[in-house]
């Protein structure tokens, strides 16, 4: 399979007034994920109709939305940007097992042992800083803690990856301690953002100088020519990797059209489609080897190291800090 640049007309998915003969709902940034869309729909002549989330309710949304729809399922299959809110909806069986040659490429790491759904085209929580800027945090743990590292900003963790970075904080760290963090952060004069996009956006602006953000909305500041870098941190000093969260996909259970969900599945989780990503504006970092990505760019296990992530535990810390996040940036 050859992907080539999808034409605008292409991108007008939903746009015809034919039935579809598959529904996805996509939490990934709709500029990133609707060009992948419209080349499925070229190589296969079939009709997708797509759902996407808005940045303010980034993943929750749309799975709030299956939730509702469990009785009567409208999407065949959800594609994820993170991968906790994945696991809990496999959890209240709303998801059905699929496995494939093409899925098995996927290292295991990054797969559900009982196939209900397969991670793909990751990408790392990093500090975005304007270049000029020399002062920022280079451990995660050290944000908001200090005046001196409280001067940037970070989206709120309710919804999208951000959300997901303090679960899997709390799986490191504990609960408590992520609470306290946290509580400290949001009291310190740190900026507190509807998302990372718009973290990013403020970092652009010279209204602060550094966010905690996502290796794609970096990579969008950067192609825009806006005079900023990227700075991988580690967690702590006890666990310095860097934290690198896939994509997930999965076929949703009951979906109308099963046999258009494998085929969809079995696309998105292609190497071609990895490599498309990790060449585009976003900059996906490929999760299967081999994958090419541009002369240049960080690649985890070579340039960084990686967190190992326990992602059924992370699920686990996701719904029961997710309340308590709501108590402390919702006021």
């Amino acid at each position: 399979m050859k992907l080539a640049p999808p034409l605008l007309a292409l991108l007008a998915i939903g746009a015809c007034s034919k039935p579809a003969d598959l529904v996805v709902y996509c939490s990934l940034d709709q500029v990133h994920s609707e060009p992948i869309i419209a080349l499925f729909e070229k190589e296969t002549g079939l009709h997708v109709e797509a759902h996407f989330d808005v940045e303010r309710n980034k993943t929750v949304g749309l799975v709030n939305r299956i939730f509702a729809e469990r009785k009567h399922p409208y999407a065949d299959v959800f594609w994820n940007n993170e991968t906790a809110h994945t696991i809990r909806l496999k959890r209240a069986g709303l998801t059905s097992a699929y496995s494939s040659e093409q899925t098995q490429g996927i290292p295991k790491e990054f797969r559900d042992p009982e196939h209900h759904w397969i991670g793909f085209a990751a990408r790392a929580r990093v500090i975005l800083h304007q270049s000029e800027t020399q002062e920022f945090p280079t451990l995660v743990h050290e944000i908001g803690q200090s005046p001196v590292n409280s001067v940037g900003a970070m989206a709120a963790p309710l919804t999208g990856t951000t959300l997901t970075h303090f679960a899997v904080w709390s799986t490191l760290f504990g609960r408590k301690a992520v609470l306290t963090w946290l509580k400290t952060a949001r009291d310190s004069g740190l900026g507190i953002t509807s998302g990372n996009a718009d973290a990013m956006r403020r970092v652009c602006e010279k209204d602060f100088p550094w966010c905690l953000t996502d290796t794609d909305d970096a990579a969008a500041a950067q192609d825009n020519g806006f005079d900023v870098s990227v700075h991988y941190p580690g967690q702590s000093k006890e666990f310095p990797a860097v934290l690198v969260i896939p994509n997930t996909v999965c076929i949703l259970n009951g979906a109308p059209h099963r046999a258009a969900a494998e085929r969809f599945i079995d696309f998105v989780t292609s190497a071609s489609v990895e490599s498309y990503l990790a060449k585009s504006r976003s900059q996906q970092i490929p999760l299967r080897p081999g994958v090419e990505v541009p002369f240049g760019r960080p690649q985890p296990h070579i340039d960084f190291a990686m967190l190992t992530i326990d992602w059924e535990a992370v699920a686990t810390e996701l719904e029961a800090l997710s309340p308590e996040f709501k108590k402390l940036f919702l006021r």
